[in-house]
Order: C-alpha cells, then structure tokens, then sequence
C-alpha cells in the first residue's frame, strides 16, 4: 500500500520536492535505518543528534513498555511522579559541580526558551528587570521558538520571523575559513580575540541591559563550527566581570558527544545554565530540560508560597514515558560507559573524515568529539544547491546525513565501530562524487 503523503506538512524540508522523491524508512536498530523496500541506510547523524545508544535500545525499550502499562501520564503542574523527581536528581549528579536545578520540557526549543525565561525571572527577582536582552551568536541554532530564533543567527530561521522576537545582539560566529578550513578540532589561535567581542557589545548595551549570553560549545546545526582553545574560556570571565549569565546550549552535545556527559566537562567551562535534549531519551521519547545553577533557582523562590515562583511549563513537561525512557538512558550511558567510548572513537573519526579532504569540491573539515562537518564548494547555480544534491545522493549510496547550506554532517552513534565510521564516510565519498558536476 503506498504511503500517503499530502497531509504532513513535514518540518524543515522542502515539501513539494520531497513529495516527488521520498526517503521514506521503516525500521531501525542499532546503527541503521531500513527502508520499506529492505535497503538498509547506515545513520550518520544519530536520527538527529539524539541516538547515541543506537536504535531501539533494549533497555529502554522494555522501560518504556512498563512504563505504559502502570502510569501513561501525569501532568507536573501542582502534582507528581517519582520518575520526574528521580531523573532530575539523576542529572543533577551528573552535570557539573553547582548546576542541580532541572527543569524538564518535551524539545530543545522548548529548552532555550524556557532557559530565557529563567534568566528574566533571575533578572526581576533580584531587583534588575531592565536586564532584557541577549546575546546569542551568528550562525547559531537555538531552536524554533521565538526566543531561540531571536538569541539564534542562522539567517534564513530569522529572514521570516524578524519582526516578533526577544531584543537580541550577536558574537560573530567562530568560523575564520582563511586559517581553520582543515584544522583538526579545536583551533589553537585565536580564541581570545574572537570573545574578547563580547566587550565590546558589553560597551556597546551596558552590562546592566543584558540578561545572559547563549552559546552552543560548537555551532553544530550550521555545519560544526569548532571555538578556538581559549574562547570559551574568555567568554566565562567577561560574563563573570560583568555580572552576566553564561547558557550553554548543549542540545546536540549533551549527554556524551564530546566524550564527557556534557561539553562543559569535555571543554573545562562551568556556565550558570545548561540546555539539553536529544540524547536525554536516546530519541526515543521527546524532552529537554534547563540544568540551573542552585543559586539562580534560589533567587527565584520568593514571593507567596501558595503561588508558582515560575508562571512557566508545559502540559507534558517531566512526562512519564519520557521519564522512563531518560532514566534508562542514563543507566545505557553509565554502564556501557558510552561516554568513554566516544573518546577512544573520537581520534579515528578524526582520521577518517579528514581523508575526505580529497573528495571533490571539499573545501574545509571540521571535526570535534563523534561531530563533523565536510564543507563542498557550492554550485555555480548558487548557495546550497549542491549541498541538497549531496544529501539525496547519499541516502541512495546507503547513509543518513544532513546538509546545513553546503555542508555534510556526519555524527554517528556512539555505538559506531571504527569499520562503521569508514562505511560511512566511504558512501559519503561516493555522493560527493556523485555531485561533482553542477547540475544542469
């Protein structure tokens, strides 16, 4: 029976082409993706970042199937379950030293805005409500609400929606094509200067306008762009000299891509919010959540007690099944000890993308932890246009990427065997042939 496909409007994709050649999967495990027809398709983006543990987890399977059979739903909202409480504690313990607060939501969209919202809150609880603006960083991805679109710098997310978003300035992104295009992980120029930026916007508001900094550890969405040594850093100690929230949104690198639980580990900062989701359930239940230094969640619990400190959730926020799904993903993460097996994977991921570098067209890698980014030359016809071609080409060679502009993702499970990474990264190779020529 054939599939029918006018009614989904399907979320950044563009509809009218796809509908004319679908790329439809039907089954998944481990590190692959099965289409209806039997091929398989290795996942080279773990689904969307999120499916650390491959798919279908069995541990997590089963939880959820107990989970469904005693409790399908409470709401969080002046009532609770153990499995709400449990997983927060359970993330607090494994966050960095101070940051115990969580609160859960269904999406990483949710997740930014929810962290905006608390550094308003933070901002009017102790006496500085003027603190309204942002400053987020061009060509940063911070989800799909107005508040992540505003603190986000990814041109055509804004092009639409410019004129109904939070106040918001940007950091140039950290992507110096003429000094980084084949740098091996973190650049070592440079990171200094680069935040040192944030003065200036600093000078530019004053400190007292500006409600807290939001920065992706790597600007995954828009192609892996990787900081300088040092930038975050310097980021960290002008947002101290200035009395300025640091959030670090860690949707995609959260919960173990870096080959620590959270980036804050791996890179050696401590911000005063974390943003998370994806991995948190292995993708198999939709959450997100706001990790919250103790003393800014303290300074919010003021006011009467019998009225919420925080007018702010969402109906399926600390859900059951996604509880249950989190909670064993925390165990899959601890005891198969994932997080260390992404740092024994990670210098050989490194050496197989990087020799891409003599595919066709490749005009820059980058590459940190289980994430890489392989740049192309775009086509003479313009922007992006090769990059879409490569993207199609390479589920039809057998793996799933994605292609922000001109660049291919490549962000395997943590599962992945280096054989797996070089299957990849082999179909990767033929797709990038495959779009040599431009199209005519």
């Amino acid at each position: 029976m054939k599939t029918p496909l006018d009614a989904f409007w399907m979320p950044f994709t563009p509809n009218r082409q796809f509908k004319t050649q679908p790329r439809l999967v039907a089954d998944a495990h481990g590190i692959v993706y099965v289409t209806p027809e039997g091929r398989e398709v290795l996942d080279g983006i773990s689904g969307l970042w999120c499916v650390g543990a491959g798919h279908r987890h069995p541990r997590i399977a089963e939880a959820m199937k107990r989970q469904i059979d005693r409790l399908d739903f409470a709401s969080s909202f002046q009532v609770g379950h153990a499995g709400a409480f449990e997983l927060a504690e359970r993330i607090g313990s494994l966050a960095p030293p101070g940051l115990d607060r969580v609160f859960l939501v269904n999406s990483g969209s949710e997740a930014v805005d929810t962290a905006l919202k608390i550094a308003l809150a933070h901002a009017r609880a102790t006496g500085q409500g003027q603190k309204n603006l942002f400053i987020g960083r061009e060509r940063a991805f911070h989800g799909v609400g107005f508040g992540g679109i505003a603190v986000g710098g990814m041109t055509n997310n804004r092009r639409a929606f410019g004129g109904a978003m939070l106040r918001a300035d940007h950091l140039a992104s950290t992507w110096d094509p003429s000094t980084q295009a084949f740098v091996r992980g973190q650049p070592l120029d440079g990171g200094v200067a680069m935040a040192n930026e944030l003065e200036r916007l600093v000078t530019l508001h004053d400190a007292s306008n500006i409600a807290g900094v939001v920065i992706e550890p790597f600007a995954g969405s828009t192609g892996v762009l990787v900081p300088p040594v040092g930038y975050l850093q310097r980021l960290r100690e002008i947002c101290d000299q200035h009395g300025l929230l640091l959030i670090f949104d860690e949707v995609i690198t959260g919960f173990g891509r870096l080959g620590e639980m959270f980036a804050a580990q791996a890179l050696g900062v401590v911000p005063d919010m974390i943003v998370f989701a994806k991995t948190v359930t292995n993708g198999a239940a939709p959450m997100g959540g706001v990790i919250v230094r103790r003393e800014l969640h303290d300074a919010v619990m003021q006011g009467p007690q019998h009225l919420s400190e925080l007018m702010h959730g969402y109906t399926c926020s600390g859900h059951p099944l996604a509880c249950a799904a989190a909670l064993a993903q925390m165990d899959v993460l601890q005891e198969e000890q994932l997080p260390a097996r992404v740092r024994a994977l990670a210098p050989q991921f490194e050496s197989i993308v990087h020799a891409l570098a003599d595919a066709p067209g490749v005009v820059s890698i980058r590459n940190l932890g289980l994430a890489a980014g392989i740049e192309l030359a775009p086509d003479p016809s313009g922007p992006g246009q090769r990059g879409a071609r490569a993207q199609v080409a390479a589920f039809d060679r057998g793996v799933l990427t994605r292609a922000p502009g001109d660049t291919l993702i490549l962000a395997p499970p943590f599962i992945s065997s280096t054989d797996d990474i070089q299957r990849m990264a082999d179909r990767l190779r033929l797709a990038i042939e495959d779009t040599a020529q431009p199209e005519t």
